[in-house]
């Protein structure tokens, strides 16, 4: 009878120590998957269980969040999704942190005009009656960047009728990439890993706000190596990954 108590126990154990082995789970912002999968595989070749990834809008994360979705870790493309969950009490106090920066491009498939000047009209010439691939102008931070560059140079009223909405910045990438938009608005590391297009011009950087990726442990968090991971990806080491995959240091 001993025995099978014991049996018993551990079956109910098991099931508990077995999450504990899995590593922390991150929520990330789409433009971030080779850079984080890179620092996630670095991470784990160093002794640790390797972070879960799981990348999507900034916007839609945020909101699963507030939602009462579990993760031990938010990385944003913009403050303002930070903010959001932070005003709520979702963020762990003393670990926000900028991770890193990034720039905002026009992408197109190769052979097409080059955008000299994203001023004024220009713009809308270049793209004649062709469409202009964005990440959601209202919530998707990639699209809000956007349309405040293209406001403040005087071309949004423009292009807006030509602009295509996408769930997030790479979704919108892809739409250049299929030759379904032959234009695009992406961060300039989304150019770096994409196939088959181009870098046709890009925003000054006072044309909107800077471009910052905060990171931060979250409450709801269970994970013990969470905060490890996260000085990891703060650390000169893992500054280096998110380089090599063309973020600016933050």
């Amino acid at each position: 009878m001993r025995f099978l108590l014991s049996i018993l126990a551990l079956l109910t154990l098991a099931p508990a120590a077995l999450a504990q082995e899995k590593g922390p789970l991150v929520l990330a912002a789409a433009s971030l998957q080779e850079a984080m999968t890179d620092a996630a595989d670095a991470w784990g070749r160093g002794g640790h269980e390797r972070p879960r990834l799981s990348f999507a809008a900034s916007s839609a994360l945020a909101r699963q969040i507030a939602a009462g979705g579990r993760a031990d870790l938010f990385v944003s493309a913009d403050a303002d999704w930070m903010d959001d969950i932070q005003k709520r009490g979702l963020v762990v106090a003393g670990t926000r942190a900028v991770l890193a920066r990034n720039q905002l491009v026009v992408v197109s498939r190769p052979g097409l005009p080059r955008v000299a000047s994203t001023k004024g009209a220009a713009l809308g010439r270049i793209l004649g009656g062709g469409a202009l691939a964005m990440a959601d102008p209202d919530s998707v931070p990639a699209g809000k960047y956007g349309r405040e560059a293209l406001t403040r140079l005087g071309a949004w009223q423009a292009v807006a009728p030509r602009v295509v909405r996408a769930e997030n910045v790479r979704a919108a990438l892809a739409l250049v990439e299929r030759g379904a938009a032959p234009y695009g608005i992406v961060y300039a590391t989304d150019a770096r890993a994409a196939q088959g297009v181009r870098i046709a011009g890009a925003f000054p950087p006072r044309s909107h706000a800077p471009i910052v990726y905060p990171i931060a442990r979250l409450t709801a968090g269970t994970s013990p190596e969470a905060e490890g991971f996260r000085r990891f990806l703060l650390s000169r080491a893992g500054q280096a990954i998110l380089a090599r995959r063309g973020f600016a240091a933050r």
